[in-house]
């Protein structure tokens, strides 16, 4: 099966989380013995900062860790038919121009005889909704939605039971504990400022209760405008900037615990929905805090996989604990790891995909327009 994945950027993960699942499920897919490839824009906005901050050689530690991976730039005026010749099914990320997720959509009404899916991995169809619906989407067989509550939206929008619910998941070929155990200090706390929207929670359950259980804590990520940095220094948090994502394993296996802050978005308007920090650090064993979070979906076995603190203070007191108890920390790290392979891993969503695929196409769901 030819898979082809229209993504802004595999190459890049500068401000770009959708990048790492992206990359374990072609992975994935390729294992399987299927033919998977990405198609990123040239120029792309993640890729141009990346670059400009780091240089050319940014994208070496994910060439490194990914080396069947295949990423097309196109041009504006590329054909999409072009692109998409031989494919047995097509997939669109929300984080593409509208214009060329309509062309792809064109080529399906016309008679192209790929499953077409749109792909959603973000908050905007509650929070700029406008921005989503931009998007036409006439053609496409279906949508993969991150999370049931916002396949709920889609479903409102009339989609029915063209939208599935595709969770992001870890890469475990590459997130892992260390092959061996090592001294660990600290807190780490992975993530993008972005817009601030989660500035006063960060402030709550990161910086003060770190700097209240007496732990160093340090902070990797962009977009930390002058007045975040400034904080994050006053609370004595170390800020490292970027860090190119396929490093974070070994990040991870430096410190004692991370911390979970979700987006205000997906704490009010779409539960259920975890970043993929989530995946990812309980896959590489480390004890994860998070701050309140609805786990609507049972995706995750609360006080089990990981800990949650209902206020500042209690974040303080689970850290102090953590960093106290040892059985504890190794409690959750065998419990969270056993959840992760189980249930979230990048094959186990890879199987899901080629599953809805196969169910789009035996239930003659697969229609010239909708």
């Amino acid at each position: 099966m030819k898979i082809a994945y229209f993504t802004h950027s595999l190459k890049s993960c500068w401000n770009h989380g959708n990048a790492h699942f992206l990359r374990g499920v072609l992975r994935a897919l390729i294992a399987q013995g299927h033919e998977a490839v990405a198609f990123e824009p040239l120029h792309g906005w993640s890729l141009a900062n990346l670059t400009r901050d780091h240089g050319e050689t940014a994208t070496s530690p994910f060439q490194r860790a990914y080396p069947e991976l295949v990423s097309r730039s196109y041009a504006p005026t590329d054909d999409p038919a072009e692109l998409c010749a031989g494919a047995d099914l097509v997939i669109a990320h929300e984080w593409n121009d509208p214009a060329l997720v309509q062309r792809i959509g064109r080529l399906r009404r016309l008679g192209a005889r790929f499953t077409l899916l749109f792909h959603d991995t973000h908050h905007r169809a509650v929070s700029d909704p406008n921005a989503i619906r931009a998007f036409d989407l006439n053609g496409y067989d279906g949508v993969l939605a991150y999370g049931a509550s916002l396949a709920e939206v889609y479903r409102q929008w009339g989609w029915g039971d063209r939208v599935f619910v595709w969770h992001e998941a870890a890469d475990i070929t590459l997130f892992g504990p260390p092959p061996e155990a090592n001294d660990r200090a600290g807190v780490v706390w992975i993530g993008n400022w972005g817009d601030g929207e989660r500035g006063a929670e960060l402030t709550d359950y990161l910086l003060r209760p770190v700097r209240t259980a007496e732990l160093s804590l340090d902070i990797y990520g962009v977009r930390y405008p002058p007045e975040a940095l400034e904080t994050l220094r006053s609370f004595g948090a170390t800020f490292h900037g970027w860090m190119a994502n396929v490093e974070a394993p070994a990040v991870f296996a430096q410190h004692l615990a991370t911390v979970h802050v979700p987006r205000r978005f997906y704490v009010e308007a779409l539960p259920g929905i975890p970043t993929i920090r989530v995946f990812e650090a309980l896959a590489c064993g480390i004890p994860l805090v998070s701050a309140p979070w609805s786990d609507a979906e049972g995706l995750f076995r609360e006080g089990t996989d990981y800990l949650v603190g209902r206020n500042g203070a209690e974040m303080a007191r689970h850290l102090l604990t953590l960093r106290a108890e040892p059985d504890q920390r190794a409690s959750l790290v065998h419990h969270g790891q056993e959840t992760i392979r189980s249930r979230h891993t990048c094959a186990h969503r890879a199987a899901e995909l080629l599953d809805i695929d196969r169910e789009i196409r035996s239930v003659g769901m697969k229609a010239a327009a909708q």
